[in-house]
């Protein structure tokens, strides 16, 4: 599956924005969907997670609360909703996707993902 991330930008302290997670090539309900971050010289750090029918999600602690991910199988797009953003919530946002055969799995680990979309430049200003 190939996926595109889009949706970055600069925004305000206390600002919304939506990622989407455009995905193609293989059947995307049959894929754990995740979002990542990165800033320069720290190492890629999970987001959220959403499981293939969408009934399961996982999120860091950092973004608990704030931070929503969600899926449209019919539209093969992954989205992360992001509310309150804050200064500490830039970098650069990638999603990844993994097969899986069981159904309310998430996926928490960098290592379990085996495709990847390019990142994404969010900037939350102060």
């Amino acid at each position: 599956v190939q996926l595109q991330a889009s949706g970055g930008g600069l925004v305000q302290a206390g600002d919304s924005l939506r990622l989407s997670c455009a995905a193609s090539g293989r059947t995307f309900s049959m894929f754990v969907l995740g979002w990542f971050r990165q800033t320069p010289g720290k190492e890629r750090e999970f987001v959220a997670s959403i499981s293939r029918g969408g009934g399961t999600t996982s999120y860091a602690d950092s973004v608990k609360g704030r931070f929503t991910i969600s899926r449209d199988n019919g539209k093969n797009t992954g989205y992360l909703q992001m509310n309150s953003l804050k200064p500490d919530d830039t970098a650069v946002y990638f999603c990844a996707a993994r097969g899986g055969k069981v159904m309310g799995v998430t996926l928490r680990d960098l290592d379990d993902y085996n495709y990847w979309g390019q990142g994404t430049l969010v900037t939350v200003s102060s």
